[in-house]
C-alpha cells in the first residue's frame, strides 16, 4: 500500500508539472500550437513516456479546460460565499468581478475558455460539470432573489419570443435555475453580455474607447446588467 500510495504522488507530480509546462505553451504558442513532445523535451523525457499521462495532445488539452474551468468556478464561489446572502446584487457584483479578476490573472487560459476554438479538437462531456461551476453560482443568485420577491427589473420589457421556450427550458435544467421564462432571458442575457465584456478588455476591444477606468466603467456595466435582470442594490 505504501509503495502504491507513492508511486500515485510521483504520477500527480509529474501531471502537475506537464500540466504547468503546458500551460506556459499556451502562451507562447497558443492551444493549436500545444505539443507533447515539446513538453517531454523540457521536462526531459522521451516523447513516448509522457503519453502514459496524456495519451494525446486533446486528453492534455481537455485537462488544461477543466482545470480552467474549475479556477474560475472557485473564484466565483469563493466570491458568493463572501458576500450576505440577502444582498442578491451585491453578490451578482462580486462573482461578476471574480470572473474578471481570474481573466486578467490568466489571459491565456481564458483564451482557451472563451477564445477561438482549437482547430480539430472537440470538447468532451467530461468537460460539461467543470464549465457549469460559474454558471450555476449565476443563476443560485437569481433563483433566490426570485424566491424571495426581490427581482424588480427596469421596464417596461417585451416577452420572450415563445419560439425560444424550449431553450429557456433547457438553460433552466442545465444550471437549476428556478424563474420563469422573462427572468431567465434576462438572466441568460446578462450572463453572456458578462463574458463578453471581459473578453472585450482582454482581447484588446476597448483600445482607444474605454481606457480611463476599465474597472470602473465594468463595475457600472455589470450594475446596469444586474438591473436588467432585476437586481437592485
Amino acid at each position: 500500500m505504501a509503495a502504491r500510495t507513492a508511486r500515485e504522488r510521483v504520477r500527480a507530480e509529474l501531471i502537475r508539472e506537464i500540466t504547468e509546462i503546458a500551460r506556459r505553451q499556451l502562451a507562447t504558442e497558443g492551444a493549436a500550437g500545444l505539443s507533447l513532445r515539446a513538453v517531454a523535451r523540457e521536462m526531459g523525457m522521451v516523447s513516448s513516456a509522457i503519453y502514459r499521462y496524456f495519451p494525446s495532445r486533446d486528453d492534455l488539452l481537455t485537462a488544461l479546460i477543466i482545470d480552467g474551468y474549475n479556477a474560475v468556478g472557485e473564484a466565483v464561489e469563493r466570491a458568493d460565499a463572501g458576500t450576505p446572502a440577502d444582498d442578491f446584487a451585491g453578490r451578482w457584483l462580486a462573482v461578476c468581478r471574480a470572473v474578471r479578476e481570474w481573466a486578467l490573472a490568466h489571459p491565456h487560459e481564458y483564451a482557451l475558455l472563451y477564445g477561438s476554438p482549437v482547430p480539430g479538437y472537440k470538447a468532451p462531456d467530461a468537460t460539461v460539470s467543470a464549465a457549469a461551476r460559474d454558471t450555476v453560482v449565476f443563476a443560485r443568485i437569481v433563483s433566490e432573489a426570485h424566491a424571495a420577491g426581490a427581482l424588480d427589473p427596469a421596464g417596461p420589457l417585451p416577452p420572450p419570443p415563445s419560439s425560444i421556450a424550449a431553450d429557456l427550458a433547457r438553460v433552466r435544467a442545465a444550471v437549476d435555475l428556478s424563474a420563469p421564462d422573462d427572468v431567465t432571458v434576462r438572466a441568460l442575457t446578462a450572463w453572456a453580455a458578462l463574458y463578453g465584456t471581459v473578453s472585450f478588455e482582454l482581447f484588446g476591444q476597448f483600445a482607444n474607447t474605454v481606457e480611463d477606468d476599465r474597472a470602473a466603467y465594468f463595475d457600472h456595466t455589470m450594475t446596469l446588467l444586474g438591473r436588467l435582470v432585476g437586481l437592485k442594490a
